[in-house]
């Protein structure tokens, strides 16, 4: 019996993870929404198996409701995090405490009625309902902690596994799941008087499930997401979206934050999305290169020829680079005569020689009015090397563009210095 109980638990780990995974896979199509409603219905069910369902397994008696459900749900508001960002992972951390705060509620409310009893083999019990709802508080409380803790502590972890994203997972999950083994059966033990013998159980089929997530994790994180998402066919529904009014959609979505003078992206969409592209790309283990480019004497131009030649000089400007860099770079308007060029998957070498092919560039085809070269001053700077956030990076290559500027303009500074200078 235990044999088979120890299968079931492995089976019921799988077919969670690989339904809320392929809900998580296809968000962006589904919806959100959906995801984040099945994460919410479980956590009832899951504290009462918790308080009343247990199995035996080889090492212990086990609850699946905690074990596989629970510890599934913490596991995959990280896997969230990981896949979007912070202010997205705040909506079912913050959705699920508030909701089981309205859950536990209801239930005080409830006691006060005087149920009818219509039979004899369904008695209402209320003392039951009563010490769920202490349990419902306290596992509320302890998921607010647990969701917050797995993510810091996950980003802590990157200071030592920068690039073993499974491995930081693992590590994540196997402390605040012990850190939640013993704050919850803290309360099942004072509540309803589970025996001590069962936390050591539940300690170690928690444990088992991350191993069984993690082993999924890195499956999914490495066949199927990373290498698997280009080749994947396209859908019928993808077809019909393209015969239809979707394209409109997008082309509006695409158009939507961008500055418009030159068409490239604008400061506010530069707030919302550089921070993400550096973020997957330290999340895949890869480097990503901020670039600022200024046009040097701008106001010259300006001054000596008005503002509509001035405009014409930046739409080139912003042409040329748009030629010159990659598909997967991002290019916003800063400010001004102010650009700044988001390259994913670059280090700081090729950053460098990117920055000086598009000084040259500029410099040799961008002219004003009675022909003179317009030229830009680059400043340059990489993620990890020069910080981790986008914030960071993006203060260090400003301070370089201003060295740049200090020696003389139509150059690139980078973190060794004067890359050219003409």
């Amino acid at each position: 019996m235990e044999a088979l109980n120890l299968v079931l638990f492995i089976v019921e780990a799988i077919a969670y993870f690989m339904l809320m995974v392929t809900l998580l896979h296809f968000r962006h199509r589904l919806g959100l929404g959906v995801f984040l409603t099945a994460l919410g219905v479980m956590h009832f069910m899951e504290t009462y198996l918790a308080a009343v369902f247990y199995v035996s397994l080889p090492f212990g008696d086990v609850s699946p409701g905690s074990s596989v459900f629970f510890s599934g749900k913490l596991m995959m508001i990280l896997m969230l995090y990981l896949w979007e960002d912070a202010a997205t992972v705040r909506q079912p951390i913050y959705g699920l405490f508030l909701g089981n705060l309205l859950t536990v509620g209801i239930a005080w409310v409830l006691q006060m009625h005087q149920p009818l009893q219509l039979s004899s083999n369904h008695t209402p019990d209320v003392d039951f309902l009563k010490e769920m709802g202490w349990l419902m508080i306290w596992g509320t409380a302890l998921l607010y902690v647990d969701s917050l803790g797995i993510i810091l502590l996950y980003e802590k972890l990157g200071d030592f596994f920068r690039k073993r994203v499974v491995l930081r997972f693992m590590i994540s999950g196997f402390a605040l799941l012990t850190f939640d083994q013993v704050g919850f059966f803290a309360a099942l033990h004072y509540f309803l008087d589970v025996p001590i013998a069962v936390f050591w159980g539940g300690w170690k089929a928690k444990m088992l499930s991350v191993c069984l997530y993690g082993a999924m994790f890195a499956i999914y994180e490495y066949r199927i997401r990373r290498l698997g998402a280009d080749a994947a066919a396209r859908s019928i529904s993808d077809v019909f979206g393209d015969l239809t009014f979707r394209e409109r959609y997008n082309d509006l979505l695409e158009r939507t934050g961008r500055d418009m003078l030159t068409g490239v992206y604008d400061r506010t969409r530069m707030e919302l999305e550089a921070p993400l592209m550096l973020r997957e790309a330290l999340r895949l283990g890869l480097s990503a290169t901020v670039l600022i480019i200024d046009a040097d004497h701008f106001k010259d131009v300006n001054d000596g020829y008005g503002h509509l030649q001035g405009d014409a000089v930046l739409k080139s400007i912003a042409a040329r680079l748009g030629t010159t860099l990659r598909s997967s770079d991002r290019i916003f308007r800063f400010g001004g005569e102010e650009f700044v060029a988001v390259c994913p998957g670059t280090n700081h070498e090729e950053g460098l020689l990117l920055a000086e092919r598009l000084r040259w560039t500029i410099a040799t085809s961008v002219k004003t009015p009675d022909g003179s070269p317009v030229t830009v001053s680059i400043g340059v700077a990489t993620a990890d090397e020069d910080g981790t956030s986008f914030t960071t990076v993006l203060s260090a290559a400003d301070g370089r563009l201003y060295a740049a500027k200090k020696s003389g303009r139509n150059c690139v500074v980078g973190r060794s210095g004067v890359v050219k200078l003409d």
